[in-house]
């Protein structure tokens, strides 16, 4: 892999470190309010769609035609969201949950179309 492709790999590999080093926490961070921790669901979908149009980028500039670069970030979004949901398991005060990881999963796919779609509308690099 090039330097370039490497580099279009960083912010969803940082992205993805953001969001592990988030599920490692029993509590929530002192800066997400209450009334938005109700939320759950939606905060899933919200956190896995950035990390689905970032990996859809990664692999957008690897060249990929763009039905694999939806379905890639689709399945690596779904992916990483299980290992995030397992990895929840073995936090103290917090636990798996299949609906967290189909939250997960909707909101990777939700991010790569949106990547798509700005992509072909000349929004997105």
């Amino acid at each position: 892999m090039s330097g370039r492709g490497l580099a279009a790999w960083a912010p969803a590999v940082l992205y993805a470190a953001l969001i592990f080093a988030l599920s490692s926490l029993s509590r929530p961070p002192p800066f997400v309010p209450p009334a938005l921790l109700s939320l759950d669901t939606l905060l899933h979908l919200a956190e896995y769609s950035v990390l689905g149009a970032l990996v859809a980028r990664a692999l957008r500039a690897g060249g990929r035609p763009p039905g694999r670069v939806f379905a890639g970030a689709l399945l690596l979004g779904s992916l990483y969201g299980a290992s995030d949901e397992l990895h929840q398991g073995f936090v103290p005060d917090r636990h798996a949950d299949v609906r967290d990881w189909a939250a997960d999963t909707a909101g990777a796919a939700l991010g790569a179309a949106a990547a798509a779609f700005l992509r072909r509308r000349g929004g997105a690099d």
